[in-house]
């Protein structure tokens, strides 16, 4: 039995998104619209996966490896997106899998059932349908008395459907499945005679009848999975869902997240059992949390947490940041490209940028690393155990040995031998009696100036 061929529409402008950026590219919890419906399509197995886009390719640089593109010449419809992937040479005896791009919550289970319903009910094409509250701007399906599917009526224009029609609330939710022969033979077929002049993909259903096929319809009691995104408010709602499912999936999994409401997870993002993320936090990208960690009110991307870690409150983790086991990076701390050592300490006010910092070390409040030189950027080594005065600032390229301590104040610009104590700041000199010479000139300044 040959695995499905998955075609994904992604063609379409978007335009009600007010947005230069193409619709199926705005970004879902940290991952492109379009890239939502590939990953669940290679999590349903499939043979090969189709991203229709325009002529512009604006789409081909997401796209994972393996992944093929099919070009919409002219923006004629979702029939002509798909003759544009059938274009691409697909196997007649592979059943196609056909989403869209603006349909995202879609996982690869609902795929896997869709094939299954389609192959058990021996029909040419299989729709996926739903039941919606508002099911304003969906296509209506419309069943005989014995309840099988007649047709799809389309509700884009006032003279595509009739109010009856409209009222509805079963709708076409843009995913199918179908026989790749029957598909073949029936989408030239495919006419412009409607109110908008476009080539409607579920007209096939028309002909596939007309021809003698049988079709069916698959109903899902979930419409989450089915919702799809024609602006920024359907977006808004859509992401609310999807983070939903996020937070689930972790909370399942170990995770305590205090209050869900106030968490941003994306959804590449991996957490391990007992770790707590409290309110107020945000993790992006593809930042990897071990096990047993706490992060308190705190910005991560793109980092790295050993088991153990503690990170916040009010932390700002940059990319390239690794904290090792056991490691803090606390209160109004950012870090930025650098590895913290097993069980080191940056408790609070301060800046660590391209840096190593060795195991058990203590950087004081204020720790500065000046890694930038006004041309380019460098390193700051820090050994191991070392104890950091407040208010201290690496001026790298700078190494600190082992064991070394660093005075308060200090600008470090020289490397810093194992055990030693690093003194570098101004000695301090003490003024008698300024303050009594201060009053007498602060009273005397005007009495001064009006002479002059």
């Amino acid at each position: 039995m040959s695995a499905p061929i998955v075609v994904i529409l992604a063609a379409g402008r978007g335009t009600r998104m007010r947005s230069r950026l193409p619709k199926v590219l705005h970004e879902l919890c940290g991952r492109p619209m379009v890239l939502w419906p590939v990953t669940a399509a290679l999590a349903a197995g499939a043979g090969r996966i189709v991203v229709v886009d325009t002529p512009q390719r604006e789409l081909e640089p997401v796209l994972p490896e393996g992944v093929e593109l099919a070009v919409q010449e002219r923006p004629d419809g979702t029939g002509g997106a798909l003759a544009a992937a059938m274009g691409a040479g697909l196997d007649p005896d592979a059943p196609v899998v056909v989403l869209s791009g603006d349909v995202p919550l879609i996982d690869g289970q609902a795929i896997r059932d869709l094939v299954d319903a389609h192959r058990s009910s021996r029909a040419a094409a299989t729709l996926m349908s739903t039941v919606l509250e508002d099911p304003s701007g969906y296509g209506r399906i419309l069943r005989d008395r014995s309840g099988a599917l007649q047709r799809v009526v389309e509700t884009k224009q006032q003279g595509d459907s009739t109010e009856q029609e409209r009222e509805i609330s079963e709708v076409n939710v843009g995913i199918y499945a179908f026989d790749g022969r029957a598909l073949a033979e029936v989408l030239p077929g495919l006419s412009t005679d409607n109110a908008q002049g476009e080539l409607y993909l579920p007209q096939v259903f028309d002909l596939l009848r007309a021809a003698g096929y049988a079709i069916a319809a698959h109903l899902v009691d979930d419409p989450g999975p089915a919702l799809g995104v024609n602006d920024r408010v359907a977006l808004a709602q859509v992401r609310k869902l999807a983070q939903e499912a996020i937070h689930e999936r972790h909370m399942r999994a170990g995770v305590s997240i205090v209050d869900p409401a106030a968490t941003v997870i994306d959804v590449d993002v991996q957490i391990g059992a007992d770790t707590v993320i409290e309110p107020f936090t945000t993790i992006k990208g593809s930042t990897r949390i071990g096990e047993g960690c706490t992060v308190r009110h705190s910005y991560l991307v793109d980092c790295v947490l050993e088991d153990g870690a503690s990170v916040g409150p009010f932390s700002y983790l940059r990319p390239g940041t690794v904290l090792r086991q056991g490691a803090k990076a606390g209160t109004f701390v950012e870090v930025k490209n650098s590895d913290i050592g097993v069980g080191a300490k940056v408790p609070h006010l301060s800046y660590i940028g391209d840096a190593d910092v060795g195991d058990e070390t203590n950087l004081g409040a204020g720790t500065i690393t000046a890694n930038y030189d006004g041309r380019k950027k460098h390193r700051t080594k820090i050994g191991a155990r070392v104890r950091g005065g407040v208010d201290t600032s690496f001026v790298a390229p700078v190494e600190v040995g082992d064991d070394a301590y660093t005075a308060a104040g200090s600008v470090v610009t020289k490397d810093v031998p194992p055990g030693a104590l690093a003194v570098a700041r101004s000695k301090q000199e003490n003024i008698e009696g300024f303050a009594e010479r201060a009053e007498v000139g602060q009273r005397d300044g005007p009495l001064q100036s009006e002479k002059r």
